[in-house]
C-alpha cells in the first residue's frame, strides 16, 4: 500500500509566538529567510511524495499567496472555525483519499536524515494503523513538554498518562490510516482522538529520529533552528 498523499498542518494561531503571529501565519515565519512551511515542503517532496495538502485558517491568504507558486498543492480553508488536528484531518479526507496519509507539523526543522522517507520505509500496514516519528526527549531542542510516549521492544506506543514525564517526544511526523474518523462525531478535535482508538487496537507504532529536531513554535526556537542550520552547513 503505498502512500500518495500528504497533509500540512498550517491552520493553527500560533500563540506560543506573541506578537510575530498577529500579522504573520506562524508557517510564513522566516528561519534563514525561508519560511517555515518550505521546509515541510522539502521534505515531503524529497521523500517523492507529490500530493500535498495544506490547512488554513489563521491569516490563510499570506500563506495561500505564498503557496501558489508551488505546482500540485491544494489549500483547504477552516472556516468559520479552526478544526484543530484530528478534525482538520477529518475535513481534508475529500482531498486526501481514503488510503493511509502523512501528516506534518510546519513549526518544526528536521536536520539530518528525511523523517518522512523514514517513515515510508518502517511503514506495515498489515499491522500498523499508524507509525509516529518519535525523538527522545534529551535530544529535543526547544521543546518544553514532559514527553509522550513510551516505546516497548516490539515498537508499540504507549501514552504517558498520569506519570511525570515520557522517553519519546511526538515530532510532527506520521503516516496514519484515517478509516476510524467516521467513528468520531465532533467536528473539531485533536489528532490524539484518533490515536486513542488506535492505541486500543494496539496498532500505533513509533520509530526513532536520530538527526536534529527543532521546535519552532515560540520566538527562541527561530533563533536555535537558524544556529543549527548555519552550523550543519559549515559542517
Amino acid at each position: 500500500m503505498s502512500i500518495e498523499s500528504a497533509l500540512i498542518f498550517g491552520a493553527g494561531f500560533g500563540t506560543r509566538m506573541g506578537d510575530i503571529t498577529k500579522i504573520t501565519p506562524k508557517p510564513m515565519i522566516r528561519v534563514l529567510n525561508k519560511p517555515l512551511i518550505d521546509y515541510a515542503i522539502d521534505v515531503i517532496l524529497s521523500a517523492n511524495i507529490q500530493n500535498i495538502s495544506v490547512n488554513l485558517h489563521h491569516l490563510p491568504k499570506q500563506i495561500e499567496d505564498h503557496l501558489s507558486k508551488f505546482e500540485n498543492i491544494q489549500t483547504i480553508h477552516e472556516q468559520p472555525n479552526i478544526l484543530e488536528t484530528g478534525g482538520g484531518l477529518k475535513n481534508a479526507l475529500p482531498i486526501l483519499g481514503s488510503s493511509p496519509v502523512v501528516t506534518l507539523n510546519s513549526d518544526i526543522i528536521w536536520i539530518g536524515s528525511n523523517p518522512v522517507g523514514s517513515l515510508l520505509k518502517s511503514w506495515d500496514p498489515k499491522k500498523m494503523d499508524a507509525l509516529l516519528m518519535l525523538i527522545p526527549i534529551q535530544n529535543t531542542k526547544e521543546y518544553c513538554g514532559q514527553g509522550d510516549f513510551y516505546l516497548d521492544s516490539d515498537n508499540l506506543l504507549t501514552r504517558r498518562g498520569n506519570k511525570p514525564n515520557a522517553p519519546y517526544v511526538y515530532t510532527g511526523a506520521q503516516i496514519i490510516k484515517t478509516e476510524l474518523l467516521s467513528n468520531i462525531n465532533e467536528k473539531s478535535f485533536s489528532i490524539n482522538l484518533l490515536w486513542n482508538k488506535i492505541l486500543n487496537k494496539k496498532k500505533a507504532f513509533g520509530i526513532v529520529y536520530d538527526g536534529s529536531w527543532i521546535d519552532v513554535g515560540h520566538p527562541k526556537g527561530i533563533d536555535t533552528a537558524t544556529k543549527e542550520l548555519l552550523n550543519n552547513r559549515n559542517v
